[in-house]
């Protein structure tokens, strides 16, 4: 089983969570759409938006299989 981490960039996460595209939008994080996105990290997403990595976390992983 596949886990999202901090090192997890976020085209990635894009693949593991079906829902992620909707938890990184309620997140205030529309990052996913970005031409960064293919390069950048949860974590340094999480710190350019200041959120919560650890809940965010939580939150993604809930939909991964």
């Amino acid at each position: 089983m596949a886990k999202i981490t901090a090192d997890t960039l976020i085209a990635e996460c894009l693949e593991l969570n079906p829902n992620a595209a909707d938890i990184l939008l309620s997140a205030g994080m529309h990052c996913f759409g970005c031409a960064l996105a293919h390069g950048e990290t949860i974590a340094e997403a999480v710190a350019v938006h200041g959120k919560d990595l650890e809940e965010l976390l939580a939150k993604l992983n809930e939909g991964v299989e």
